[in-house]
């Protein structure tokens, strides 16, 4: 352990890193457009680009964040943060599709490995009374990351091109990585014995004996179902008639949803003083009734005041819901040893990925068939979904373990 209690500066940088690293792995979707004309790469398979970071994502999951229950955890995070660097820059710096997508695939197995490592790592540093809170803000950093990287990456590509995204990204990891270098406490190798094979085969048993994994995992795999089902179906009627908002414009409302995701971080410090499972409560119903005024917000006849009122207000909930719940889950899932943090984090964001892709396909296909008011049915049933299934597995825990 590090500390009893983490420097505020640390704390800070953890937040900062991790939000930087996540970005990577969303800059190239408001970027597909001029990917697809630099390259010669149609329109209907430039999706391909975001195909592959996303399977840069799963890999790390899988391969790549368990090495911090192996290895030296302040070296991984260098070596890691060094390797993105030179991903980027290959991105940057791309002549043909096939080298892009390569490069993509990179950025994406690098960026979500050294985002969850960090996270792991702060939870390891942290003492056990505090890590909710540090948990919470590292946690709000990669929310504000991937909220802002659409954002950023557009208004970038604007002034100097798609390829300044990723130079500029490199530039600002490489200082990130001498920061890290000069302030990244030590922490002890708790695994040094295990083989890297046996370190893989060993995440089975603990989604096996890990009730509070399990659970708190498939809350994640609805929770961020609902999430992408809104983010991924709202560009639809903001794009078509009668709003025709611009990419700049729709990508507006991510600030919003950042306002939500920042108040979400106090979320760390009421798991920390054993308020989890009122916090879960709370977030849950809010994640439900996010979807009343998201509904009402493009009901026939709605003015366009009415529209962007419904939408912020509902998209503030929603967020605000999400984030309190993946906080809260994050702290209690870390209650166990150490010696698993990076292997924890492997285990429970496998859910997250495969309720964001869930969603967000559901999410189109729903559109297409019944509109507006079909998603925010369909997201609406996935919510009240996460709260039986929070309620139900919440009545078989003892006394003794009311944050579940």
């Amino acid at each position: 352990m590090y500390s009893p209690f983490l420097p505020r500066p640390l704390v800070t940088l953890f937040a900062c890193t991790s939000g930087f690293s996540v970005a990577n792995v969303y800059y190239a979707q408001p970027l597909l457009g001029a990917l697809a004309d630099d390259f010669g790469i149609a329109r209907a398979a430039i999706g391909g680009v975001v195909t592959a970071t996303q399977a840069g994502s799963v890999l790390a999951l899988l391969l790549l964040v368990p090495l911090g229950d192996l290895l030296p955890r302040r070296r991984l995070m260098l070596w890691q943060m060094l390797a993105l660097v030179v991903a980027l820059l290959a991105a940057s710096s791309a002549s043909s599709a096939g080298w892009l997508m390569a490069a993509m695939l990179a950025v994406g197995l690098l960026g979500t490995a050294m985002t969850q490592g960090l996270i792991a790592y702060a939870a390891a540093a942290a003492d056990p009374s505090e890590r909710g809170a540090v948990v919470g803000a590292a946690q709000g950093g990669v929310v504000s990351g991937l909220l802002l990287a659409r954002v950023v990456a557009g208004a970038v590509a604007d002034l100097a091109g798609w390829r300044a995204v990723y130079g500029g990204s490199a530039l600002a990891m490489l200082v990130m990585a001498v920061l890290l270098w000069r302030l990244l406490p030590v922490l002890p190798v708790q695994q040094a014995a295990l083989s890297y094979p046996h370190l893989l085969a060993s995440m089975f048993p603990l989604l096996r004996d890990d009730r509070v994994l399990r659970v708190r995992g498939v809350i994640a795999l609805l929770m961020f179902a609902a999430f992408n089902i809104l983010w991924s179906a709202l560009v639809l009627p903001l794009s078509a008639a009668p709003y025709h908002y611009s990419h700049t414009a729709i990508g507006a409302f991510g600030l919003v949803g950042l306002a939500g995701t920042l108040a979400a971080t106090r979320a760390g410090h009421w798991a920390d003083r054993g308020h989890s499972r009122r916090t879960s409560a709370v977030a849950l119903v809010l994640l439900l009734l996010s979807w009343l005024p998201l509904r009402a917000a493009f009901t026939p006849g709605a003015s366009t005041v009415t529209t962007v009122l419904m939408l912020v207000l509902g998209i503030l909930m929603l967020d605000l819901g999400v984030q309190a719940l993946h906080v809260t889950n994050q702290s209690l899932i870390f209650r166990a040893g150490n010696e698993a943090h990076s292997r924890l984090v492997g285990c429970y964001m496998l859910f997250y990925a495969v309720g964001s892709g869930t969603g967000a396909w559901a999410a189109t296909a729903v559109f297409d068939i019944d509109g507006w008011q079909g998603v925010c049915t369909l997201g609406a049933g996935v919510s009240l979904a996460a709260l039986v299934f929070w309620a139900v597995a919440g009545t078989n825990n003892s006394p003794a373990a009311p944050g579940r």
